[in-house]
């Protein structure tokens, strides 16, 4: 049981009987009103999104959450195909399962999935990842004095903003959370 103070994004919760994971979550307080909880919960099983509201001191249930890793192979139609890294048995991973940083996801990457229940709530990627560039306009004789950033397409197809410096086939680091470039592999 936690206190729905505490929650936050991607925390899973059990809300009128349904496994939700928590979207958006913000602590609302107006002039002489009790404070409460503004929360936007997706279910797992339906996919529904709903608005719900909590008193700072409601007590939720915690369901049991694994995290179990698992090898992106490659994408399928709409959706992703995985493999345990325990058993080797291959699944099918739906594209909402996935957040904006799908984009940075080439094979043999390992990811980790939220398991409850049985049911696969959500992946998550590594935090960085390393990826050539495959696309980049040339440098501009003189624009280095300024630091003017351009875009780069990696092997994924994903755009980057990078420094001018970076040419095609050089290997750069990528923040998944945020899409940033953060420096160049040496």
């Amino acid at each position: 049981m936690i206190k729905a103070v505490d929650l936050r994004k991607g925390k899973t919760i059990m809300h009128e009987g349904a496994i939700c994971v928590v979207h958006e979550s913000a602590h609302v307080a107006k002039g002489n009103k009790r404070s409460y909880m503004q929360t936007k919960l997706k279910n797992v099983k339906t996919g529904t999104i709903q608005e719900v509201r909590f008193t700072v001191d409601a007590r939720l249930e915690v369901p049991y959450v694994e995290s179990k890793e698992f090898e992106f192979l490659y994408k399928d139609g709409p959706g992703y195909v995985l493999m345990d890294k325990g058993n080797f048995e291959q699944i099918h991973a739906g594209a909402e399962l996935f957040d904006d940083a799908v984009r940075f996801l080439k094979s043999n990457e390992t990811v980790t999935a939220m398991i409850c229940n049985g049911i696969m709530i959500g992946l998550e990627l590594p935090n960085v990842v390393e990826l050539e560039v495959t696309d980049a306009p040339p440098v501009v004789r003189g624009a280095t004095v300024t630091n003017q950033p351009k875009d780069a397409v990696v092997e994924t197809g994903a755009r980057v903003r990078v420094p001018a410096f970076i040419d095609i086939g050089e290997r750069i680091r990528v923040d998944t959370r945020t899409g940033d470039y953060l420096d160049r592999v040496k």
